[in-house]
């Protein structure tokens, strides 16, 4: 028999059935807690609350553990490609050498987009944020592919929806770019991969192997993580059947709220603020560890992972290397890389584990690409676009049921309506 749980109810006794996961989770099913009890849970954040089953990605933030379908995050980031993982998420194994190929031409032949986009992007007003831009965009492509919009999609049709998806926001997202710049867009090019490509469009020329290694590993790295707030937001709308591209854009929204996608935004906005003070990192160490200061040092700690971002060690890497293949004489950079320095020596920062994360890394990269501050949140979307869509995937063939919380009501009991000419 499997494992119980007893609840004493107001003298009621109640078993609940454990669940457990591949990697040993264990999960108690308060299914049937309502409607034998008339009680429901209160979980503010849902941040003990298992809302779905998943084979997608495990995470342990105590081990500071990562993988994507079982796969380390380590292994994927140093042996594979960004298409390839996202192929792997979608679809829930490797490619054959034969399966990726034909990946790969298919996002290829499907990445320029309807020619009329450029219309919607000049109809926003000068300086309107990017997010904005591409959230508007992404749920447009359902209007420009209606068949999206199908309840119950044939696989046929679903793989096209994820390739033209995958293929077209890299290029939604270089197109916004460009025209936020006053410079022409630059169409995409199917003899480049896939990084290489989105830096072409974005700058003009060619992205050299570190740029483009960089790129895919920044990319792999954000491809999902398990089921945080945007990748909530996809699965609940999903959950109402609304279309790929629908649940694609409400992710974005999500995303793009300073808690969740503007953290590596906020690291860039910190080294700025102490550039204007003088530089100065030692004060702002100081500051950082002064319980009475409201400072906040972005970019170290975590608050899933309580040892270390597996992700930091990896594009860490990649960093150094950028800036050693660009050169970049920039004091924003150089202050970065002094908080970098005293983080992973001084005691304080070690015992408390504030280590640099990814957040911190990735500004870091994106500065130095010459990427403007507020399209830091775009990267971490097109990053994210292949594990918003595996999740969708799984929802929808898992056929699960719509989203629907409870709650706990704490408003006005029940009174009368007064007359507007006796309030």
């Amino acid at each position: 028999m499997s494992e119980q749980v007893e609840v004493l109810v107001e003298g009621k006794s109640v078993k609940l059935p454990v669940l457990v996961g591949t990697e040993n989770e264990k999960a108690i099913d308060i299914a049937k807690l309502r409607t034998e009890t008339g009680y429901i849970t209160y979980d503010a954040g849902f941040k003990n609350t298992g809302s779905t089953k998943s084979a997608i990605t495990f995470l342990d933030g105590e081990l500071g553990i990562l993988s994507y379908r079982g796969y380390p995050i380590d292994q994927l980031a140093e042996k594979s490609n960004f298409l390839e993982v996202a192929y792997l998420l979608i679809y829930g194994e490797l490619p054959s050498a034969t399966a990726l190929a034909s990946f790969e031409n298919a996002i290829k032949e499907n990445s320029a987009v309807p020619a009329q986009v450029n219309h919607i992007i000049d109809g926003f007003p000068a300086g309107s944020h990017p997010m904005a831009v591409l959230s508007a965009l992404t749920v447009a492509l359902t209007g420009y592919h209606p068949e999206s919009m199908e309840e119950n999609p044939s696989e046929e049709l679903l793989n096209s929806l994820i390739i033209k998806a995958i293929a077209q926001f890299p290029t939604l997202v270089a197109y916004a770019y460009r025209k936020s710049q006053g410079l022409a867009v630059i169409e995409p090019r199917t003899d480049l991969d896939y990084c290489s490509n989105f830096y072409h469009m974005m700058f003009g020329k060619e992205a050299d192997a570190v740029i483009s290694d960089a790129l895919n590993k920044l990319l792999i790295l954000h491809a999902d993580h398990e089921q945080n707030c945007s990748t909530s937001t996809v699965r609940i709308v999903g959950s109402s059947h609304a279309s790929l591209y629908a649940s694609l854009s409400a992710g974005i929204c999500a995303l793009w709220g300073p808690l969740h996608g503007g953290a590596n935004q906020a690291v860039i906005e910190m080294l700025e603020e102490i550039k204007k003070d003088g530089g100065d990192t030692a004060k702002y160490i100081l500051k950082a560890k002064d319980k009475n200061d409201s400072f906040r040092l972005m970019g170290f700690g975590h608050r899933v992972y309580k040892n270390f971002d597996p992700r930091a060690k990896i594009i860490k890497v990649a960093c150094d290397q950028i800036l050693g293949k660009l050169g970049v004489n920039d004091p924003v950079l150089a202050i970065a890389k002094g908080l970098e320095e005293v983080a992973l020596s001084d005691q304080y920062f070690v015992d408390r584990k504030l280590y640099p994360n990814v957040d911190f890394y990735s500004g870091i990269i994106y500065r130095a690409l010459g990427i403007p501050t507020d399209y830091f949140t775009p990267m971490f979307a097109l990053g994210r676009f292949p594990g918003w869509i595996a999740q969708w995937k799984e929802l929808r063939a898992d056929n699960e049921p719509i989203g629907r919380p409870r709650q706990l009501y704490v408003g006005a009991t029940e009174r009368n309506y007064v007359e507007i000419a006796n309030r």
